[in-house]
């Protein structure tokens, strides 16, 4: 058996832990030190036992144990020996270089004194001379600062007495903001010696002066000179100590003035509305670049908030109260715009607009918070632009009905209850398409407004039909004569209602509520489970907004009493027409009839139309 045969790690872990103990004065102080004899490690303690480990290895081990733990003993002495052989070498080769460099730091320090000696001598001549120059150069150092003091003196005498003509090249100039500049600088002098030595040079400037304040004066107030010029007169007024508290309100109303210039107009709107649907067929709409007269005064007006706000640093709380009275304006403009027939791509080139002057002023004035006022008002806008565009799909369909009664007075086409039906069915179908697709746009778009209003939009569109439905569900009520209210919209049904409704208005209404229960409803729900669902769509208590079920039940109601009314108006006119026939007349006061009534004939012909109509 040989060394071979001991695992690598084992043998390893052995002669670290014979090195370690090699280098420990006293082993029973290591943290490893065995706590029983019949370790490897007891043998290199000091109370190490002989006979008594020998006799505990003959009683654990076999013989072929002790025959191993003999060789392993033998090749681990062998090992220590070339280690502490590689040990010596290795501190040897250190000895030899420690002495090598002990001699050669001895050979250089020998001549290092003299050398010191020599540089201490060389500095002490340095100091020596140059003592002595500083002491035959001192009196000349005096003489030149003193006349460097005066010829410094003098220019600030010769600018003192330059002054007056100075600030009248600059008021020729009008460059107001150097002779400010010039005449605080010479203040400490007038102040010290203005009354003495310099008094005519100080009131020949301060005739200059009030001459500037009252040119930066007309400047400030005059229409013709931009924010940002009358907001650095009224900084170089500041820096002349002018009172300038009445001119600060003043400024603030000139820019109330302007708010009136940069409120969003009417014609602005519909050209931005046009440059929209330009953009909307090139692809995505994108920043429109300020080339308006409008976009450049909006520029200007932050230009002077932000001057305004250097020049009067207590003035945040009016600048912020002035903003958002600008947004506050802008978005009634957009209020009074939706409450007309408007398509969404009209409302996205607005609310564009005004986000950009948003952004704008937000840079330079942020404690107002513009981001999120603007996004309650446009959370008001929104909302009254999709209850605005059902109002006026119901106008669409109650102006398709309201061409029955012309229809059949006119009788110009051969089956004039089929095209009206026809052109009901389409306005609800396709109408409500339409305005999907608008209310989609609003919801692909990327505006920071729109993102945030993404959910309410979802749960505006959903209500919204539910509402509309049910609102057309009473309108098809009051066509049909079965309710009189003056609280309806006398608008939408002046015309409808006469002495009594046609009834072919009223079979109509029943054809046109199953039309909606059968396939408008599905066509709707469909759409809006595709594009209109999400994490809003809640209404009250969380129930769903849009419920189609019980849409589909009003209308299959409708329908049906629509069609029993139609058959009681029916009924009732033929009733009359008997009643008419079989009252006994007054013969004395009655004329003789002229004429034949073929009335099985008429009856017979309005069973035709109705059954025709119903095919």
């Amino acid at each position: 058996m040989g060394t071979d045969d001991v695992p690598l790690d084992d043998k390893a872990k052995r002669m670290r832990d014979l090195l370690s103990s090699f280098y420990i004065l006293d082993p029973s102080s290591s943290p490893n030190a065995p706590s029983k004899y019949g370790t490897l490690d007891v043998i290199n303690t000091t109370s190490f036992n002989p006979d008594q480990y020998m006799n505990i290895l003959v009683q654990k081990s076999s013989l072929e144990g002790i025959l191993q733990r003999h060789v392993e003993m033998a090749a681990e002495i062998k090992n220590l020996d070339t280690d502490l052989q590689m040990l010596v070498y290795e501190n040897y080769n250190k000895f030899i270089s420690a002495t090598d460099a002990i001699k050669r730091m001895k050979s250089n320090i020998v001549g290092m004194e003299a050398n010191m000696e020599q540089l201490l001598g060389k500095i002490m001549s340095v100091q020596s001379r140059s003592d002595g120059v500083n002491t035959n150069l001192f009196e000349k150092r005096e003489h030149i600062e003193k006349l460097h003091r005066t010829r410094n003196l003098l220019r600030k005498v010769q600018f003192i007495y330059d002054l007056p003509a100075r600030l009248g090249k600059c008021i020729k100039s009008e460059a107001y903001a150097d002779a400010v500049k010039f005449y605080t600088g010479a203040m400490p002098i007038f102040k010290a010696y203005g009354d003495s030595s310099f008094q005519d040079c100080k009131r020949a400037s301060e005739r200059a002066i009030a001459l500037i304040i009252k040119k930066l004066q007309g400047k400030l107030f005059s229409d013709s000179e931009s924010i940002q010029a009358r907001a650095e007169a009224t900084m170089l007024l500041k820096q002349l100590d002018f009172p300038v508290d009445s001119l600060q309100a003043k400024l603030l109303e000139k820019l109330e003035q302007s708010l009136g210039d940069l409120q969003l107009k009417t014609d602005e709107i519909e050209n931005v509305s046009a440059e929209s649907k330009d953009h909307s067929k090139q692809g995505k709409a994108s920043n429109l670049i300020p080339t308006t007269s409008r976009e450049a005064s909006v520029h200007e007006f932050v230009e002077a908030i932000r001057a305004f706000r250097v020049i009067f640093p207590d003035s945040e709380r009016q600048l912020i109260k002035l903003v958002q009275d600008l947004v506050i304006r802008h978005f009634k403009t957009t209020e009074l715009y939706v409450k007309r027939q408007i398509s969404s791509a009209n409302l996205l080139g607005v609310l564009r607009t005004i986000w950009t002057d948003v952004l704008l002023m937000d840079e330079v004035l942020s404690e107002a918070v513009l981001l999120d006022f603007s996004l309650e008002a446009a959370q008001v806008a929104v909302k009254q632009y999709i209850a605005s565009t059902f109002t006026y799909l119901l106008e669409d369909i109650s102006d398709a009905l309201l061409k029955v009664n012309v229809s059949l007075k006119e009788a110009a086409e051969e089956h004039p209850l089929q095209v009206a039906l026809e052109a009901s069915k389409k306005a609800v179908l396709q109408g409500s398409m339409d305005i999907l697709l608008g209310f989609r746009q609003l919801l692909d778009d990327d505006l920071w407004l729109l993102v945030k209003l993404r959910d309410f939009i979802i749960d505006w569109v959903q209500e919204g039909f539910q509402d509309f439905f049910r609102a057309l569900d009473d309108h098809f009520l009051l066509l049909s004569g079965r309710k009189n209210s003056l609280s309806q919209d006398q608008g939408m049904t002046e015309g409808a209602h006469s002495e009594k409704v046609l009834a072919g208005l009223v079979l109509v209404l029943a054809q046109l509520s199953v039309f909606i229960e059968q396939t408008a409803i599905p066509r709707i729900t469909e759409e809006i489970t595709a594009s209109f669902s999400g994490a809003g769509a809640q209404g009250i208590g969380n129930e769903p907004a849009f419920v189609p079920g019980e849409i589909t039940r009003i209308f299959r109601s409708a329908g049906e009493k629509c069609l029993h009314h139609y058959i009681n108006m029916r009924t009732q006119r033929v009733s009359t027409l008997l009643r008419k026939r079989f009252t006994t007349p007054n013969w004395v006061k009655h004329k003789e009839p002229r004429e034949v009534h073929m009335f099985v004939d008429l009856f017979l012909q309005e069973v035709s139309v109705s059954l025709n109509f119903s095919d």
